[in-house]
This record gives structure tokens, sequence and C-alpha cells, in this order.
């Protein structure tokens, strides 16, 4: 069965002086889920917030709250974020050395377990964890800063990553340079959920993000 497609914004582009307000309009202006990006400085070369801001504008949406934490070591930080309000947790199989141990205490919380994997890491890493998977989502740039062009080679790795997937209900999704130009080749190759920050928030108000959402699923409607 096919999964429908979902726009997460990501809120990394947001106007972080007024975040409660800009989930607000990007939730009425169409987005299906609002992805949070959290950065450490350490794992990656940026800092962006941690639960307490999560916590804080949680009441500014119903929608999925889709985390996904580019922090090192994630397993400290998980009951943290399940408390603050997200409702999907992604770790990357690169932060820890035991990853189906991460996504046992994500789903012990009670929570979807996502596993991100950066550009140069191989699909195989998963193989043995798909079962204890709600989500695996591709960096499609080099995870740290919003802004970056899409890396070609993403697309294969997505197909491949589909066929391994099979039937089960895993939703695939992509990180990085999604536009209404990439966006068809990202659902062509398999992916159902496109995190897009800057291709969203470009234009500063709900009118302007209504627009780009729509840019971007009218685009996806002919694959």
């Amino acid at each position: 069965m096919t999964r429908p497609v979902l726009i997460a914004p990501s809120i990394l582009s947001a106007d972080f002086g007024k975040l409660a307000d800009e989930i607000r309009a990007v939730d009425a202006a169409g987005a299906d889920w609002i992805h949070c990006d959290v950065m450490d400085g350490h794992f990656v070369p940026n800092i962006t917030f941690g639960a307490p801001i999560i916590k804080a504008v949680r009441g500014a949406s119903k929608k999925i709250f889709d985390v996904h934490l580019m922090i090192a070591p994630a397993d400290p930080y998980l009951a943290d974020f399940a408390a603050a309000g997200a409702d999907i947790i992604t770790v990357h199989a690169e932060a820890g050395p035991h990853l189906d141990r991460s996504l046992q205490a994500i789903r012990a919380l009670g929570k979807k377990a996502g596993v991100s994997l950066n550009p140069s890491t191989p699909e195989n890493v998963i193989e043995y964890c798909l079962d204890r998977i709600d989500l695996i989502l591709l960096m499609s740039v080099n995870p740290g800063f919003g802004g970056q062009s899409f890396i070609p080679s993403a697309l294969e790795k997505i197909r491949r990553v589909k066929a391994m997937v099979g039937a089960r209900p895993i939703d695939i999704e992509v990180d990085g340079g999604v536009t209404p130009e990439t966006a068809p080749e990202v659902v062509k190759a398999g992916a159902n959920v496109l995190v897009a920050g800057s291709a969203v928030f470009k234009g500063g108000s709900e009118k302007s993000y209504a627009a780009n959402i729509a840019a971007i699923r009218n685009a996806t409607k002919s694959v």
C-alpha cells in the first residue's frame, strides 16, 4: 500500500524570535508534521535548541512533532524529549554504538522510533533493526545547517532503502535541499515524508508558507 506524501516543515528555518507563531502559521498553511532539528554543536557544527524549547512551543500545534536528534550521545536525553511532547524521536545511527538499544528505549517511552543516516553512511547499518523502526530519515545534505543543496546520490540510496523496507509500515523521510524541483524525484525514488526548511519558510507569512507547501505538494502529484 502506498503511503501518503507528507510535508514536514523544518522550524530550523523559522524566525526563532516568534517561534510559536511561526509554528501556528505553518500549521495553518498546510503542514502535515512539524520537524524539529535538535543540534548540539558536537555531533554537528551548529547549536539549535533542546527539549525545553520544544515543550514551550508544543501547544502551538496539534500536528505530529517529528524530532530529529543530531546529538551525541542521544540516549540520556530521550526521556526529556518524550516528556516535552515529541511524537517521533529520531536518532542518528552514527551517534552511538547501540542503535537497537536506543530504538527500544524510544518505543518504551511510548513514542515512534526513527533512525537517521548521514549521506556517507551505508543503509545496511539498519538492516538488523528494521522491525524496531517506524521511520527512516535519509539526509540528502550533510547535517548542521539549513539551505544546502540536495546531494543527487541520495536518490539511489532512497531506492535501496525502499527495497530493504519492503512491505513494513515504515515511513521514509528525506531531509536536505527539498524543493518543488527535487521533491518529485525524491518521491519517485520511494520517500513519502519531505522535510523542507528554507523552501517553506521563505516569504515570512502564512500566505507565502501556504503557497510554498502547495508548490512542493503539487510537484509530487504527477509521480
